[in-house]
């Protein structure tokens, strides 16, 4: 009688197909589609790096991402999940041929578009517009599924319909045609061929390549053993793996789902084995690989769009993340160990574990590609220039030693695997132009921007309130890069009437657009790692929640004191690109009682620290931590004696029970 229980690869892939759609691909298609799917994103992947140093027109370079990475999806994702996957439908074929077309015929007619018509729209323009915002929503939703273009299909039909008397007040606009409407999403860079397709064709296409040469040669492999032989043996020891290797990665490939799945297939099993429950361990999965996305350098891929969005330089905004990212992972590794400790729960016997040091000496000079980008964008080398020097040291660095040696085979393959890993943040950062495009042709985003001041009623905390619920709803539904670029679109404006600058205001809707995939009743992440563990998904997300606590406070500290994101906002303007450090001492202070409130805000959640807490200890505990986490020197000084004398009660209670 024949095994059928599935194993373990395929039960992790129905659960990644079940949370992530961009996973549902075509799987044993004929060796000549293969082959035709390999070519077009090899010359994909190699169009992007010649255009890194020989640019095109911005419409022109834009066009063409947009339009084979369209042609990509059609012949790679079946149009639903009950599709045959073996084959590629002819509808397919045509949807290829529609997608070439939307660039080949903007590079035909550039030069009349830009000089003779001046942008204005004739029949022929409006109809190829019209054809590429259709292929542009088909794409998206086989690979995003149908919340975001839904959303995009909305926000289409609003300049249709703006003029109209049932409209509200605040709502009503001049009439439009088709020329305006298709006219600015197609022949202009303010709507399909936005920022955002700025953002993809020049630097997250780059990254997210690089990314696939780094797993080429085995990073992922690296990290995990590094973490096992660094952590693996302390108390809660694979919990603490869990959350080193999945914020490495996350800061990678920017995939929460994917990587929950992928670092999560290992080191869930791991967790339970030494005694964590199915829930706790699918929630620590989830929380540390959603943070990666806030984990510099490299940020996942919002963070560039970030760059291109506010014009900040990307190193001052990878510099000012560094601190509120390492407190969201100590908040997540302190609520570990103190799990751990109230459990009694041991890690893995050294022996059982690969030792640091032959883990360095096999795979550790992968570490000195990130080294190397991060030298780079330190001294201000061109973000695409930087990615794509790394992408060339990557390869020579990886011929050090034969277990990273990547061969020919291995460069082409990354070649094909980062033009696919790339599909959805060009398919995303497509829709989302379309919203940008409808919302720059009308009023729309004065409205809401108007309507949350109105509603925040001149309280700065009440509109950044709204400002994270609005975040977090669209984060719920939408990936992470449309929900940050609407959200940044339509609320962060609102937050600059308070004199918030802008960074400051961006990376406070990035992070709530973020935080969503773990918040219930939407969270995707911990539902994903519900799916790796057997545990419920909704406790899993509840208690991912609360692992994540301190990423829900944190955005909170760093508008009221952006000392914390080392920029110095003093004298500078709301608009302001470039920021002054502030000196030493406060930046320490600053970073000093964030971790002691961290720490102790840990602490009072798991009801642990020496020995366990009752609950009025916890609850004073929680407090002492509120006050130091509160940017005032009062409530630092309140919450340092809270503090001492609710651990110093702990300790001793610990002392007498050993006693």
């Amino acid at each position: 009688m024949s095994n059928t229980t599935p194993s373990p690869e395929a039960n992790a892939q129905e659960i990644l197909e079940k949370y992530d759609r961009e996973s549902v691909t075509r799987n044993g298609l004929s060796k000549t589609t293969n082959y035709i799917i390999a070519a077009i994103a090899i010359a994909y992947s190699i169009f992007h790096l010649y255009i890194t140093f020989n640019p095109l027109p911005e419409l022109i370079q834009r066009s063409v991402h947009v339009a084979v990475g369209v042609g990509l999806i059609f012949l790679i994702y079946p149009a639903t999940k009950k599709s045959v996957r073996n084959k590629v439908a002819l509808i397919d074929w045509v949807w290829l041929i529609a997608s070439f077309s939307t660039a080949g015929y903007l590079i035909w007619q550039y030069q009349d578009i830009v000089t003779v018509r001046g942008g204005v729209p004739n029949q022929l323009d409006i109809i190829f517009s019209a054809i590429t915002v259709l292929v542009v929503l088909e794409s998206a939703r086989r690979i995003t599924g149908w919340i975001l273009p839904a959303f995009a299909l909305i926000f289409l039909a609003y300049p249709f319909v703006s003029h109209m008397d049932f409209m509200p007040n605040r709502l009503l606009t001049r009439p439009y045609d088709l020329g305006d409407i298709f006219g600015q999403l197609y022949l202009k860079t303010e709507g399909l061929y936005s920022t955002a397709i700025g953002a993809s064709v020049t630097f997250i296409f780059l990254f997210i390549l690089f990314g696939a040469f780094l797993a080429r040669s085995g990073m992922g492999q690296l990290f995990n053993d590094l973490a096992l032989a660094l952590a693996g043996h302390k108390q809660g020891g694979p919990a603490k793996v869990a959350v080193i290797s999945s914020g490495f990665m996350g800061s990678i490939n920017g995939a929460a789902v994917a990587n929950v799945v992928g670092t999560g297939a290992f080191t869930i099993p791991l967790m339970k084995r030494v005694g964590y429950s199915k829930d706790f361990a699918g929630a620590v999965e989830a929380s540390a690989s959603v943070g990666g996305q806030i984990l510099p350098p490299i940020m996942g891929a919002a963070a560039f769009i970030m760059a291109e969005t506010t014009g900040v330089k990307y190193s001052t905004i990878a510099l000012a993340a560094v601190l509120p990212a390492l407190l969201y992972y100590l908040g997540v590794i302190a609520q570990v160990h103190f799990r751990a400790g109230k459990n009694n729960l041991r890690g893995i016997p050294k022996a059982d574990l690969p030792r640091a040091k032959e883990v360095l000496k096999a795979r550790g000079h992968m570490l000195l590609p990130i080294a190397f980008l991060v030298y780079l964008l330190a001294n201000n080398v061109p973000i695409g220039y930087a990615a794509a020097y790394t992408i060339g040291a990557t390869v020579v660095i990886s011929w050090l030693r034969p277990e990273t040696r990547m061969g020919f085979s291995d460069i082409v393959a990354a070649l094909v695997d980062g033009a696919k890993q790339s599909l959805s943040v060009m398919a995303a950062c497509a829709v989302v132009g379309i919203v940008i495009g409808v919302v720059n042709l009308t009023s729309f985003g004065t409205v809401m921007t108007s309507s949350i001041v109105t509603l925040g009623a001149g309280s700065l905390f009440l509109t950044l309130l709204l400002t994270m619920l609005a975040s977090m709803v669209l984060g719920m539904g939408l990936p992470s890069i449309p929900a940050y670029i609407i959200t940044a679109t339509m609320a962060a404006p609102a937050l600059a009437s308070f004199d918030v600058p802008v960074l400051v205001a961006h990376m406070f809707v990035f992070y709530f657009g973020i935080f969503a995939n773990i918040t219930p009743p939407v969270a995707l992440a911990a539902f994903a790692g519900a799916g790796i563990s057997g545990g419920d998904p909704m406790k899993t997300g509840w208690q991912s929640l609360k692992l994540a606590l301190a990423g829900f406070i944190v955005p909170f500290m760093f508008v009221y004191n952006p000392n914390m994101m080392m920029i110095d906002v003093a004298d500078a303007a709301v608009t302001a690109k470039e920021f002054a450090m502030p000196a030493w001492h406060v930046i320490a202070t600053v970073a000093a009682t964030s971790i002691v409130g961290v720490l102790a805000l840990s602490a009072a959640v798991e009801g642990y620290f020496k020995t366990s807490m009752p609950s009025w200890q916890r609850i004073v505990l929680a407090a002492g931590a509120f006050c130091l986490i509160i940017p005032e020197t009062m409530t630092d000084i309140i919450g340092v004696v809270v503090v001492v004398l609710m651990i110093g009660l702990n300790i001793k209670k610990s002392k007498r029970a050993i006693a």
